[in-house]
């Protein structure tokens, strides 16, 4: 069997599990969402999410690159450096936690000056109850970063994926139901931050001790803390930007329209990001791989890897997004008829989403050669261009503009690292080997969900019969031509032990 399709495989029994976990993960994002929009309402629900947004995108910098070096390096010294491994972890973790506290002050100053201006702004309040968490939320995706590099997707899926996920809604509805509003509800969603912290720690101190290898003296002198770092600082930015680009035009609608239309826009567009759970399941497992590949100079195992997550990312998330865009008023009527307005908004995101798809995981492949610098330049350029599109397409289409612009800056975000794979790293990608499994779902599913909605409405009925007869047929296609579709490799036996690397 060749290397390259060993490694398709360890790509198909990884990416399962994972996918399991990011399925969770995706139903408990809405399950959150739909319990704030039914207890707090458009408003309520957009003080809570612009106070996420913002204790988000500081963590974007909190984490200070370390999760994404722990998944660039860790990997690569379990290949020749093992020794290297626990001084290794323990720098990372230390410098998410130092970087934390330094962000939770900077955040907690700025509420206090936003509160000066406007005393009792509910949304500063939000921030200064929750800003604490950021050393502990930091160092616990640095932690579970690093269990997924050191070769253990189950205990990243577990506490990441499953446990996190499901006790936030569980937490909001607790402390709700006891007459708590948006502040105890937000206070709510972070908290559970702390048990998941303290799990991922204890999970990476046990696989080091498991690996058993000798810890290198003179770990200062060796190199590495100036490697990770110089690899690390492009992806604060980097990470922050990203995080930008998720999150500023909940709180820009907000500034500019009032909580209330960041509330829309928040859950219309907390729906596409739970649809992205095919995306998440296999950057999971393609990071660590890409970064050893690269590190041994296997071009061509990289780029047949790469082709094969490229067609079932595109195969299996299309599907999701067109039902999202199809039947959009129904998806929404979860939340209340204060949401309706969010349909033009979740069909626009859900096509820019099937769109940047067919790039595939073009953002691990850049990450994972050390290019964090040009990942930086790019997300830069991307946040500039969503700022300058939402402040022009607001005042014109109200929150459908803020989907558009964030459409477009998502697309040229996936342009920009395909160009550089490309033509820098001169490594044979292109967006052709998702066309075809876009054929494929637009055929069995867009046709018959479009369809039902004539026949039958923007209903519950019409959207169970269009996944039904779609699914039905989606499965039929996938059966007869799996070859193509490399789904053989979902059933194929593994051939050897999967490598920790």
């Amino acid at each position: 069997m060749s290397a390259a399709t060993t490694s398709r495989g360890e790509l198909a029994r990884g990416g399962a599990l994972s996918f399991v976990g990011s399925a969770i993960s995706a139903v408990m994002g809405l399950v959150l969402i739909i319990v704030l929009g039914r207890l707090l309402g458009d408003a309520g629900s957009g003080v809570v999410l612009q106070a996420v947004g913002a204790f988000t995108i500081a963590l974007g910098v909190a984490r200070f690159g370390m999760d994404s070096a722990a998944i660039w390096i860790l990997p690569r010294q379990l290949e020749d450096d093992r020794q290297l491994l626990r001084p290794t972890s323990a720098f990372l973790l230390l410098t998410s936690a130092v970087a934390g506290l330094v962000c939770a002050v900077a955040l907690f100053a700025g509420a206090l000056i936003v509160e000066a201006q406007a005393p009792g702004d509910p949304v500063a309040e939000a921030i200064r109850s929750i800003v604490w968490l950021l050393p502990v939320a930091s160092v616990m995706l640095t932690a579970l970063s690093a269990t997924r590099a050191l070769g253990q997707v189950t205990a990243y899926v577990l506490v990441g994926n499953v446990f996190l996920p499901s006790l936030r809604p569980l937490a909001i509805a607790a402390v709700v139901g006891l007459g708590a509003g948006a502040l105890g509800a937000t206070a709510a969603w972070a908290l559970p931050l702390v048990p998941a912290a303290l799990v991922a720690v204890i999970v990476v101190l046990i696989q080091l001790r498991r690996l058993g290898s000798a810890t290198q003296p003179g770990f200062l002198r060796s190199g590495v803390p100036g490697r990770t770092l110089r690899y690390a600082l492009p992806r604060v930015v980097s990470s922050g930007l990203e995080q930008l680009l998720i999150w500023v035009a909940v709180i820009i609608v907000g500034a500019i329209a009032g909580p209330a239309a960041a509330g829309v826009y928040g859950a219309a567009s907390r729906f596409v990001a739970a649809g992205m759970i095919v995306d998440t399941a296999l950057r999971v497992v393609v990071s660590p791989m890409f970064s050893r590949m690269l590190h041994r100079g296997d071009r061509h195992e990289l780029e047949s890897v790469y082709r094969t997550a490229t067609v079932w990312l595109v195969l299996f998330s299309t599907p999701v997004y067109l039902l999202l865009a199809i039947f959009a008023p129904v998806a929404l009527s979860l939340l209340g008829e204060s949401f309706a307005e969010g349909q033009a908004v979740l069909i626009v995101m859900s096509v820019g989403s099937i769109v940047t798809f067919l790039a595939g995981n073009i953002h691990s492949v850049l990450l994972m050669s050390g290019r964090s610098g040009l990942a930086a330049a790019n997300k830069a350029v991307a946040v500039a261009v969503n700022v300058a599109l939402i402040y022009a397409f607001v005042p014109l289409w109200g929150i459908t503009g803020a989907a558009a612009a964030w459409a477009v800056a998502c697309a040229l975000d996936a342009l920009l690292a395909s160009l550089q794979v490309r033509y820098v790293l001169k490594l044979n990608v292109s967006p052709l080997p998702g066309l075809y499994p876009l054929l494929v779902a637009t055929l069995t599913i867009g046709i018959p969900a479009l369809a039902s909605r004539m026949l039958l409405g923007a209903t519950w009925v019409g959207l169970i019969v269009a996944a039904l007869v779609g699914g039905a047929l989606f499965l039929a296609w996938c059966r007869w031509d799996r070859r193509r579709l490399h789904l053989g490799e979902l059933r194929r036996p593994p051939s050897s032990p999967t490598p920790q690397g």
